[in-house]
């Protein structure tokens, strides 16, 4: 199973080699990987932002706890949730996939009135929670295609969201960064690659039942 075989190539890069970038049409299948992620209701309700900018990630850096896989990585992929859902989302939605699939908008009214009900019960910190764990499905499958790639990658949850959030200027916006990845190729230098992996042994992880 060759996705075994890349989960296990993989590991948290630590020291990226900056002369080395990933090449645009690997770049954009990580792209595919990450817009094919299972979501809630199929709503997409965050934005990923790449990042190549060497000014905006100096200017990101110190946000990072001055991690330098921000600035010597090939990209910064920041995965941001909408901090609010209104309805007029979930209308996007519905004329997307009725546009898609062929079907009548007004046969998606019933399932849209429940989406609609469904979040209106939720109060603010809830929606949050909620949009914010959505990203991590796409994080995980842009560490996994990347690994099939043999392109490395660090997901990071070490940064102030809230400088991030300003320095990006994401709150206007209505997003809040949730998690960060660095991708790009590891160093020669990079002793961690060499470590074995640390984990538990299968018959603790896992219950039968």
């Amino acid at each position: 199973m060759n996705t075994i075989d890349s989960l296990e190539w993989r590991y948290a890069t630590k020291k990226f080699d900056n002369t080395k970038k990933v090449a645009k049409d690997d770049l954009d299948k990580l792209k595919k990987a990450i817009s094919l992620s299972a979501t809630s209701y199929g709503l997409e309700l965050y934005k990923v932002l790449v990042i190549e900018d060497k000014e905006i990630r100096e200017k990101l850096l110190p946000a990072s706890w001055g991690q330098q896989q921000i600035v010597d990585s090939s990209q910064v992929i920041v995965f941001c949730n909408y901090t609010d859902v209104d309805e007029s989302m979930i209308d996007s939605y519905l004329d997307l996939k009725s546009k898609t699939l062929g079907i009548e908008l007004a046969q998606l009214e019933g399932y849209g009135n429940f989406m609609k009900s469904t979040l209106t019960e939720m109060d603010s910190e809830t929606v949050q929670v909620w949009t914010s764990k959505q990203v991590y499905i796409a994080l995980a499958n842009l560490m996994t295609a990347a690994a099939e790639l043999k392109i490395d990658t660090c997901p990071m949850e070490g940064f102030d969201a809230a400088q991030y959030n300003e320095i990006l200027g994401l709150s206007g916006k209505g997003l809040n960064a949730a998690v960060v990845a660095t991708i790009g190729y590891r160093s020669d230098e990079d002793a961690t690659q060499n470590m074995a992996k640390v984990r538990k042994p299968e018959s603790e992880l896992f219950e039968l039942i």
